[in-house]
C-alpha cells in the first residue's frame, strides 16, 4: 500500500497511479476540465488567459490539458505551447507534426531489421591452384 499526500489539498491518500492527486480533487478537476470544455466550444476564439479567467481556473492546468492532447485551440490562436523539440507553436500535444513525423521514421528505421548480405560463393578450386611437393 503506497500511501501519499495530494498535491493540491495535502490529504493523505492510496496512491494507485498517475499525477499525485487524490481522488476528490482529480473529481473537482475532472468537473473543471468539463466546464472549460465546454466553455470553449462556446467561445471558439478564446485565449487560454480568457478561459482561465472565466473557468476560475489556472493557466498551467489548462497548458496541461494541452500537452496530454484533452483540449486543442484553434490554429489562428497563439496558444502559448511549443515543440519540444524545434519549439514551434503547437495548438495540442507535445511535438508540432514534422518532428512527429521526423521520430516515427527514425523509430521505423530502428525497427528493421539489416539486411543480411548474400554470402560469396567461392570459386571451385582446381588442382593447379594447389601446392606440389617435387619427389627428391
Amino acid at each position: 500500500m503506497d500511501v501519499k499526500n495530494c498535491k493540491r489539498c495535502r490529504r493523505l491518500f492510496n496512491y494507485i497511479s498517475g499525477p499525485y492527486i487524490c481522488p476528490q480533487c482529480r473529481e473537482e478537476l475532472e468537473k473543471k476540465f468539463q466546464e472549460v470544455k465546454k466553455y470553449l466550444f462556446d467561445n471558439r476564439g478564446a485565449t487560454i488567459s480568457d478561459v482561465a479567467e472565466n473557468c476560475d481556473i489556472d493557466e498551467t492546468q489548462i497548458r496541461q490539458w494541452i500537452r496530454e492532447e484533452r483540449l486543442e485551440f484553434s490554429s489562428g490562436i497563439d496558444v502559448g505551447v511549443t515543440c519540444e523539440t524545434c519549439g514551434a507553436p503547437i495548438t495540442s500535444g507535445r511535438f508540432c507534426e514534422k518532428c512527429k513525423a521526423s521520430m516515427i521514421n527514425g523509430l521505423k528505421e530502428a525497427g528493421k531489421r539489416p539486411e543480411v548480405e548474400a554470402p560469396v560463393q567461392k570459386k571451385p578450386q582446381t588442382h593447379e591452384n594447389k601446392m606440389r611437393f617435387l619427389n627428391q
